[in-house]
């Protein structure tokens, strides 16, 4: 049976690669040149990996806003202004109706199937969530609907709260967690990335 995946978005939310522009914190460990290519290769990676599977279609939601012809072949969306929550919420409210799922462009490891578990929760869940070491998460989906409810008020971005935050404006509504994962943020970080992804 073929999937309209039409009706699946997947999101990933994506600063320009650019020297000095983004990554700071994990500029200052390894410097600008190092972090751009990261920025770079994550991004290649992630769409790479997922960006042709027939379960869903994959977006690119950038920022800045223009110009974003280096997204293609992907369609690309703007994240607008705002913190973290506005710009997620403007993005899902952008997009057709269907579940969503987001994904941030500094954990390059996610696979198929991490994406593929997240719209399987998403069947018997409002939203699943796929947290970060740090406190935040790696990816969050969304059911949607005529009534969406958006968990993104009073949200401690980029703090270790983040999720403890999102969870606790999904009130008494459902949602599924999968594995924690850890961003690539830092120097000591992406050496473990780097460890990790060389072939056995």
């Amino acid at each position: 049976m073929t999937v309209d995946r039409s009706h699946r978005h997947l999101v990933i939310f994506a600063r320009r690669p650019g020297l000095g522009v983004g990554k700071r914190r994990l500029a200052r460990d390894v410097g600008d040149v190092e972090a751009l290519r990261f920025a770079r290769g994550a991004l290649e990676r992630l769409t790479r990996t997922l960006g042709h599977d027939p379960r869903w279609t994959l977006r690119i939601a950038t920022a800045p806003d223009r110009p974003h012809d280096w997204t293609r072949p992907w369609p690309a969306l703007a994240q607008g202004a705002g913190d973290l929550g506005a710009r997620m919420s403007r993005v899902v409210r952008t997009l057709p109706p269907g579940p969503v799922v987001i994904l941030g462009s500094d954990t390059p490891t996610v696979t198929r199937q991490d994406v593929a578990s997240a719209f399987t929760a998403l069947g018997s869940n409002e939203a699943v969530f796929g947290p970060a070491d740090d406190g935040g998460y790696w990816l969050i989906g969304l059911r949607r609907g005529p009534r969406a409810h958006l968990p993104f008020d009073n949200v401690r971005w980029s703090t270790e709260h983040a999720l403890e935050d999102t969870l606790r404006a999904m009130g008494p509504r459902r949602y599924a967690l999968l594995g924690v994962r850890e961003d690539v943020d830092d120097g000591a970080s992406l050496g473990r990335y780097r460890a990790g992804s060389r072939p056995a």
